[in-house]
């Protein structure tokens, strides 16, 4: 089996290998047919293509010479002010070599820069637009500073569509020879919730296991607890059978080896579909909010469930 990771050797290498993102990828390569391209952001949640469109867009542009022609840096880990003073200012104003008249600086999260680092950016921005284009990268476009906003075309990426997510899963396992289930199909798009690049560390994962993609491998590898597991900690919880929810809560947990917060994305999503009242589904999602909120802030993981299930167990009588 290869060495090389699979995020990596599966990445797209032009447009059309780019997986849900039509309208985006059709604007975006109008651009690029023009040899022109405004400063660009991409917000998004992770894996879902912005780096990988980012690196497409830099490879049709410059061809051989790209690598040449790119500046890419990881803003979470150089944010400070000096990075944009120093590297990015003297990249900008720089030169292209070759035929396209401008440089391209790509920066990955650039919704770490603090606030200094941002209005640095703004300025050269604005100073080197003849020389250098940029290309950022959010996963929170808020956290960006308008004024960065407003001198970029703003796209905005989403999470692959279960019918993108199982695509990839045929594409890979074509190239890489491995076989998936039809339940391991449905649990690697529950487990990656849209995200491409987790969908492919864990097929490796499972892959270097066993040659076979399952239900079972894909949790097992992913620490992930089976709907189901939750969805009967629910039911037992919402029949008042406080114990018995908390003995499956418990196993479950050390067998998984899951986070508290894991464990409440989980519940909540398992919440929604419980066939239980409306209005008690809404009870019990607001009190997974509390709880959360709770253990961010370093309250005692187990406790704070406990608390959950109790919670839910007193919704039983109401």
């Amino acid at each position: 089996m290869s060495s090389t990771l699979w995020t990596e050797k599966h990445r797209p290498t032009n447009f059309d290998d780019i997986r849900g993102q039509k309208e985006i990828i059709s604007r975006i390569s109008a651009f690029v047919e023009k040899q022109n391209i405004p400063h660009l952001m991409f917000a998004g949640p992770p894996g879902v293509g912005k780096t990988s469109t980012a690196l497409v867009i830099a490879k049709q542009m410059f061809g051989e010479n790209w690598r040449q022609n790119v500046l890419e840096l990881n803003a979470s880990d150089e944010r400070g002010i000096d990075v944009v003073r120093t590297k990015v200012k003297d990249f900008a104003r720089t030169r292209a070599i070759g035929n396209v008249p401008f440089r391209i600086c790509i920066l990955d999260e650039c919704d770490s820069l603090t606030k200094e680092a941002q209005q640095a950016l703004r300025r050269t921005m604005e100073n080197y637009t003849q020389t250098c284009r940029f290309i950022l990268l959010a996963n929170y476009s808020s956290k960006i500073i308008d004024p960065i906003q407003s001198r970029c075309a703003v796209f905005r990426f989403k999470p692959l569509s279960k019918e993108e997510i199982f695509n990839i899963v045929d594409m890979i396992a074509q190239k890489e020879n491995v076989k998936v289930s039809p339940d391991g199909k449905e649990a690697l798009y529950e487990v990656s919730g849209g995200d491409c690049r987790k969908l492919e560390n864990i097929m490796q994962s499972v892959a270097a296991i066993n040659n076979e993609v399952t239900n079972e491998s894909v949790y097992y590898v992913a620490s992930a607890a089976k709907p189901k597991e939750i969805k009967e900690i629910l039911t037992q919880s919402l029949q008042n059978n406080f114990e018995g929810a908390r003995g499956k809560l418990l196993e479950t947990m050390l067998s998984q080896g899951l986070s508290g917060l894991d464990v409440i994305r989980q519940m909540q999503q398992e919440v929604l579909s419980l066939d239980i009242d409306s209005r008690k589904k809404l009870k019990m999602i607001e009190k997974c909010g509390d709880i959360e909120f709770r253990m961010v802030e370093g309250a005692d993981e187990f406790i704070q469930l406990e608390a959950l299930l109790s919670q839910f167990a007193l919704l039983a009588d109401a």
